[in-house]
């Protein structure tokens, strides 16, 4: 943000608060007294969830408070002080971890470091917000990951399946929830820009080769002839309907 002091949170614009509080009300992500520990990267969808959560947090009949913390999976590269400084004018506790994550994906030689480092991430960031004492973790997954997701799961296991708005992790006791999940990242990119937030720049060395980029790239052709190819996969995804699968009879 241009001006640590400004208030991001009261410009939040209409269709990104009515696409928080959609999701928020159709999948009940948030109790009264949650506290909600929000994945921060610093990418332009973490930083529009934090400003667009705590704009709720405003406004909210029901009573809940945040908590941010960042990941670096650079080992100690990554300069959070922008993300620190948006947090203290947000007036929302700010939490960090270094460990480097990109190094032991290298190490391992990866065949799929996208889901990798998503499993490792969510891990760390679990033991993070148990740490804070949250009841639950907010990641910034959007439409077009959801719509990414399931054409990966299509396309290279055979299943027609994406992530899940909300869900329970036995392990931590962390509830999971994507309150952005109908949002479609042109949207969320604007908004961060028009809200001046300050966007990290990727820092990922694995994204340009990944089956995900390749999936995206696909997406985005497809939609040149049917824009609204990512509504249609969100549709199925919320119908999906055994009368439509195949049964093998005994």
């Amino acid at each position: 943000m241009n001006d640590p002091s400004f208030d991001a949170c009261r410009q939040v614009s209409r269709p990104i608060r009515r696409h928080l509080g959609q999701a928020v009300a159709a999948w009940r992500m948030i109790e009264p007294g949650d506290r909600i520990f929000v994945g921060l990267s610093g990418g332009k969808d973490s930083l529009v969830l934090l400003v667009g959560l705590r704009a709720l947090m405003r406004h909210s009949p029901v009573p809940f408070s945040l908590v941010a913390g960042t990941l670096d999976p650079t080992g100690g590269d990554l300069d959070t002080g922008p993300l620190a400084a948006l947090c203290d004018a947000l007036h929302i506790p700010y939490r960090t971890k270094v460990f480097p994550l990109f190094d032991v994906i290298a190490s391992r030689k990866e065949r799929s470091p996208c889901s990798f480092c998503a499993n490792y991430r969510r891990g760390i960031l679990n033991g993070m917000a148990q740490e804070a004492g949250c009841s639950s973790l907010a990641l910034a997954h959007h439409l077009d990951d959801a719509v990414e997701t399931a054409l990966l799961n299509l396309f290279f296991s055979g299943r027609f399946r994406s992530f899940k708005p909300t869900g329970y992790q036995n392990r931590s006791g962390i509830r999971l929830i994507r309150p952005l999940v109908t949002a479609t990242e042109e949207r969320i990119a604007g908004e961060a820009t028009r809200l001046g937030l300050p966007v990290i720049p990727s820092i990922c060395p694995f994204g340009a080769t990944s089956e995900r980029e390749t999936v995206k790239q696909l997406i985005k052709e497809l939609r040149r002839r049917q824009p609204g190819i990512r509504e249609n996969v969100l549709n199925a995804l919320e119908s999906l309907d055994s009368s439509d699968s195949w049964e093998v009879l005994p």
